[in-house]
């Protein structure tokens, strides 16, 4: 079995691969205050929970977008496995062409994204990947990754109201049955939900006007369900897309079809 870890600002994500097929996908809290140690008896816990044992674990590839938190990982893994992880870098990204200004300045999660897409969907492409932030990246019928826009996640949004308005406490997110809310709840809910979709959908008429027309719209991320299905565009949603991605760049590096 093969391992792939998204360290993100706010959640880490494993998920478990048997010959490039996903067996299981568990997430759990990032936190920057923890040990190694702490790490390693929390996936050791999820990986018993799904049946996997150290002898079961051929390989792991991490994405990390907290530095602080890599060496960590990397000292937490070596308690639960012999195989040595491999961290995705800008070498994995065969097949996709970064050429944006600065390329050193790429998230590996925006790379495995697109390596996914680049393998498995026609283009051009859109990819969304909504977490801590909502990320949108363009990539071109050759594979190019053009660029991305960057906002504030619908979490990170939400978060913010709620702090600076003692009266919106405990909202849970959902669409609300109409835009124009008759209530507190129903208005945050437009705002918050309706408004993502709506700023999704501008944003993909935008890129696509830039691109010359598009050929697939995939989305992953903690809210893409919430917000995806209120969207005019046809969107496909994919929750392990950036995990799909870093296994394929693993397997390329391996020498794996």
């Amino acid at each position: 079995m093969i391992l792939a870890i998204d360290v993100g600002n706010s959640n880490i994500v494993m998920g478990g691969y048997q010959d490039s097929v996903v067996s299981f996908v568990s997430r759990m809290q990032t936190d920057r205050a923890k040990e190694a140690d702490q790490y390693a008896i929390q996936l050791k816990a999820i990986l018993a929970l799904y049946g996997v044992h150290r002898e079961g674990i051929d390989g792991i590839v991490i994405s990390c977008v907290v530095p602080s938190l890599t060496p960590v990982l990397m000292k937490a893994l070596a308690h639960l496995s012999s195989a040595r992880p491999h961290l995705l870098s800008l070498k994995d990204a065969g097949g996709v062409l970064v050429e944006i200004d600065n390329a050193s300045e790429l998230g590996m999660d925006i790379l495995a994204s697109a390596i996914a897409v680049r393998h498995s969907r026609p283009l051009p492409a859109v990819i969304i990947d909504m977490g801590t932030a909502t990320k949108i990246t363009a990539m071109d019928k050759n594979g190019q990754l053009l660029g991305v826009a960057i906002s504030p996640g619908l979490y990170v949004s939400l978060d913010a109201l709620v702090r600076n308005a003692s009266a919106l406490q405990g909202l849970s997110l959902e669409a609300p049955p109409k835009a124009i809310g008759s209530n507190t709840v129903e208005s945050m809910r437009s705002g918050v939900v309706l408004g993502s979709a709506a700023m999704l959908d501008g944003m993909i008429d935008r890129f696509a006007a830039e691109m010359g027309g598009l050929a697939s719209v995939v989305a992953t991320g903690g809210a893409a369900g919430v917000v995806i299905p209120n969207c005019s565009h046809t969107i496909e949603i994919s929750e392990t897309l950036l995990l799909d991605g870093m296994i394929h760049a693993y397997n390329h590096r391996e020498g794996q079809p």
